[in-house]
């Protein structure tokens, strides 16, 4: 796990720590983190299940 120096948003902070029931800000930036990273996740997924699930055309005749 890697340290970082930043400046963070106090106000932001809080609403934070509050919304996720965290008490500290490393534990408050991580969850945040982790939760950014899940729906990331879930939207990359649900894109390849759109994809998968598509009825794609033959494009055998594309290049004639």
């Amino acid at each position: 796990m890697g340290k970082r120096l930043i400046d963070i948003d106090e106000p932001s902070l809080e609403a934070a720590q509050a919304e996720l029931g965290t008490t500290t800000i490393k534990a408050t930036v991580n969850e945040a983190l982790r939760l950014a990273g899940a729906r990331r996740n879930e939207g990359v997924r649900h894109a390849f299940e759109v994809l998968g699930n598509s009825a794609l055309l033959d494009r055998g005749d594309a290049w004639r």
